[in-house]
């Protein structure tokens, strides 16, 4: 008898390992981009395979529920849904790799390879979702980042761990200088985030802007326009978790993110999408609450470990900075940069506005001579940009004001100081020496006579 019960408890035993029976929904209905379901008990964020034959499984993630209802958005493009079709719960829900073997390849959306170089050897695989820290226990930011522009390094002066938006209209340069960035940095890790930019950009950057040396030591998740809204919020996701994932190695990460606006636009279609009722111009309130989970989970980790910073492009429609998402991210970052459209039709590259931009971790990470030297700066140009249309049309008397006298006089280096090429990084130190070096040159002398003017100024020099 004894024989007998062990036998049957060891079939038994082999019996209840067996698979579970898999439990299979049907679509009742699609609108727009939502897709409902019925049958299956799914939580929101969980991944959903639409089996439209036995060889063609679209995934789609659960985006809400009404009742026994669940809305289903697709991760790509779908055809020949009909009423009935099967869906079935998957187990693998947001698991993405991570390692350091992504670094040179460039993803879509979801982690798999789109550069044609084989499959992927990731070292883990890990959730979309990042542990939150504590912000008591983050280290402070207190080390420098040299990124490699001149104008950003002596008056903007970046630190490791902080949160910078690159706000700009189109077309004025934004790319470009996030180009400059990845091959100029300083730091170990690049993590690139191209999110609903045009699909003919992304290669350009890749090739042109990023290069065969930058893109050694990165990682580029491309999500294009034309990719549904899902799929580019996951890219966003997955970028910042590549970079969370580095940081966590004790690496010092570079995450740039172009752009902001687009993660913001495609939340905004897929809440819409689901009955959210729009807020300000057209954005849903959900908008403004997924745009600080994302940033604050880029910067410093704990004492000791490594560094995420940030740099997220916010695009200006109409070089309008009170836009609902720049002015949202104008609250949540460390800082912003602005560049300027009068700048760029000058031929004035990168197109920053000095006077408009802030770096709010400078002031704690620099020597004060340093910043007085940065403030001085700021100063004496706004002070030209002042009193620009006295100077130009011939009115300004020369003597009246001597900080107005050196800049009349330093005009044309102080461009060429703003200005950078390209293919010249330009290190932190020597960014100070060449600003040392304008500021200290000696004042002009005074007029001869009382009320002699300035001729006007074009494109910085006197005619």
């Amino acid at each position: 008898m004894s024989k007998l019960f062990e036998r049957l408890s060891r079939h038994r035993s082999i019996a209840f390992a067996s698979v579970k029976p898999q439990v299979i929904g049907r679509i009742t209905r699609m609108i727009g981009l939502t897709i409902e379901a019925v049958g299956i008990k799914c939580a929101v964020g969980e991944c959903c395979s639409i089996v439209l034959s036995p060889e063609q499984h679209i995934e789609a993630e659960v985006v809400g529920f009404s009742g026994d209802r669940i809305y289903l958005m697709p991760l790509y493009p779908i055809e020949g849904l009909q009423a009935g079709t099967p869906v079935i719960a998957r187990a693998d829900t947001g698991m993405v790799p991570v390692g350091m073997n992504l670094l040179g390849r460039v993803l879509n959306g979801v982690g798999k390879p789109i550069d044609g170089k084989g499959p992927l050897r990731p070292e883990a695989e890990t959730g979309l979702a990042g542990e939150i820290i504590n912000p008591l226990l983050r280290a402070p930011i207190n080390q420098t980042l040299d990124v490699g522009i001149r104008t950003i390094n002596s008056l903007l002066t970046v630190g490791r761990g902080q949160r910078m938006g690159l706000f700009a209209g189109s077309g004025v340069g934004k790319s470009v200088l996030l180009g400059m960035m990845t091959r100029f940095t300083e730091a170990e890790i690049i993590v690139v985030g191209l999110i609903g930019e045009r699909g003919r950009e992304v290669k350009e950057f890749i090739e042109h802007s990023l290069g065969e040396e930058g893109l050694k030591r990165s990682v580029v998740v491309a999500s294009p326009a034309d990719d549904s809204p899902l799929m580019r919020l996951r890219a966003s996701q997955l970028s910042t978790r590549i970079a969370e994932y580095f940081r966590d190695q004790g690496k010092n990460v570079l995450l740039l993110m172009d752009s902001l606006t687009r993660y913001a636009q495609a939340q905004r279609e897929i809440a819409l999408a689901v009955g959210e009722p729009p807020a300000t111009k057209g954005y849903p309130p959900s908008v403004f609450a997924k745009i600080p989970k994302l940033v604050e989970r880029a910067g410093n980790a704990q004492e000791g470990g490594g560094a995420i910073t940030a740099f997220y492009t916010v695009l200006t429609e109409g070089d309008d900075q009170q836009d609902p998402v720049a002015d949202s991210a104008r609250a949540i970052l460390d800082g912003h940069v602005v560049l300027a459209r009068r700048l760029a039709e000058q031929g004035h590259y990168p197109a920053i506005d000095v006077e408009a931009s802030i770096s709010r971790a400078m002031p704690q990470i620099i020597e004060p001579d340093h910043l007085k030297m940065a403030m001085r700066f700021k100063q004496l140009y706004s002070k030209y940009r002042q009193n620009e249309d006295l100077i130009n049309v011939g009115a300004y008397v020369k003597g009246s004001d001597p900080d107005t006298d050196f800049v009349i006089e330093n005009l044309p280096s102080m461009n060429a100081f703003l200005r950078q090429d390209i293919g010249e990084p330009v290190p932190l130190q020597l960014s100070m020496q060449q600003m040392v070096m304008i500021l200290s040159t000696p004042p002009p002398q005074p007029a001869a006579a009382q009320g002699q003017v300035h001729r006007p100024v074009t494109n910085g020099l006197q005619k």
